[in-house]
């Protein structure tokens, strides 16, 4: 469907039109673009909660309190998995997202002010968690505060939209009108040709012919002497219900875009799954896992103990379906290079360490040989 099919009856003869000579609504459909936004950040938050948050002291994994904060409760009303899903929501579609710690538990505020300096922190105040509002202030190194562009992305959809989502209205109701059933009355009779007796005559018949031609099931039309009624044929060129489509699916490109959400996954297509998960695991859940990541260790650790290597990671690896028997030979090198001990590997697929000293051990078959060994015994050979 083009542009001048579409909007060709709403023109005359000079091929220009007014506001007001619309006869249809252009109201903007958000349900669409509320669908592709929702879906996008439902996606991202599900992927996000697959992955592991660990905690480590001095090089070495621990699992203490932290740990359980940030995997299994935040605070007494959320899981882990709630706990980001409002986290990623508020920061996808906020663009920023301050989460607080009170009573040793985290909770993401639904509404905030911020005053920023310069040169000394940042101070938070008139903190609204879950219609709670705080009257404590806090400090920069009090919060976890997470911004995640330069600018807001859902702005830009919004005004996107604005636009293209009258696109869309005037498509779905072309179709509608294109696809309307009309008809011919026609009397042999002469009428008054007033405006008052012209409305009084297509009441009556809109009145006589709105039940039959509204009709699901079988309906029957009282046949009168000098009244014929014949059906007015669209053209056969008219809209179908894919032009709509094509428009929807054109909104749910430009938000998968925006959030460098592969349009695959968010379709739920199955070609390249792989693939796509990958691109989407490395340019949109792996920035906001560095970013929880980062914001995490500046202000749960001090520097020295971060340095000393006791830290917090978001590990994403354990995002994908892991499948031991088609990671054995994977597996079988990592351990067999010393890479990995045996408790390493079992981490991989998700099974409990060995409590014995040997799991923890690295061993190196024999037909690996050090470059400067294998050089002397070539040189003696």
């Amino acid at each position: 469907m083009g542009i001048k099919e579409l909007f060709g009856g709403l023109f005359g003869k000079s091929n220009s039109a007014t506001l007001k000579d619309l006869c249809f609504d252009l109201g903007v459909e958000y349900y669409y673009k509320n669908l592709a936004v929702q879906a996008c950040v439902n996606l991202i938050a599900n992927t996000l909660v697959r992955s592991q948050f660990r905690t480590f002291e001095q090089g070495k994994e621990v699992k203490k309190t932290s740990y359980y904060l940030f995997n299994v409760q935040p605070n007494q009303n959320q899981n882990s998995s709630e706990f980001f899903h409002e986290f990623v929501s508020k920061l996808v579609l906020d663009n920023e997202c301050l989460v607080i710690m009170q009573n040793q538990q985290l909770y993401v505020a639904d509404e905030f002010d911020v005053e920023r300096f310069a040169f000394k922190e940042n101070i938070y105040k008139d903190i609204v968690v879950n219609d709670f509002q705080l009257n404590k202030t806090f400090m920069e190194s009090d919060v976890f505060y997470f911004r995640l562009n330069n600018e807001r992305i859902k702005d830009a959809i919004d005004s996107l939209y604005a636009s293209y989502g009258k696109l869309l209205t005037a498509s779905m109701n072309y179709y509608k009108r294109s696809n309307a059933l009309r008809v011919k009355y026609k009397l042999d009779t002469i009428l008054s040709k007033t405006d008052e007796d012209q409305e009084v005559l297509e009441e009556m018949i809109n009145a006589q012919l709105s039940r039959f031609l509204k009709a699901e099931d079988a309906a029957a039309l009282p046949e009168q002497d000098g009244l014929d009624i014949v059906e007015m044929f669209q053209n056969s060129k008219g809209s179908t219900s894919r032009d709509t489509r094509a428009i929807v699916d054109d909104i749910f490109d430009f938000v998968s875009m925006a959030f460098h959400v592969p349009k695959g996954l968010l379709k739920g297509d199955l070609a390249d799954v792989e693939g796509q998960t990958d691109n989407f695991i490395m340019f949109c859940v792996a920035p906001i896992a560095e970013l929880i990541e980062d914001e995490i260790n500046r202000k749960f650790y001090t520097k020295k103990e971060f340095l000393d290597r006791t830290y917090f990671k978001v590990d994403t690896s354990f995002i994908k379906y892991v499948d031991p028997i088609k990671l054995s030979a994977a597996l079988d090198k990592l351990l067999s290079s010393g890479t990995h001990s045996v408790n390493e590997n079992r981490n991989v697929i998700g099974k409990e360490p060995i409590e014995e000293d040997w799991a923890d051990e690295h061993y190196v078959t024999k037909n690996y040989e050090g470059i400067k060994e294998y050089l002397e015994g070539g040189e003696k050979e």
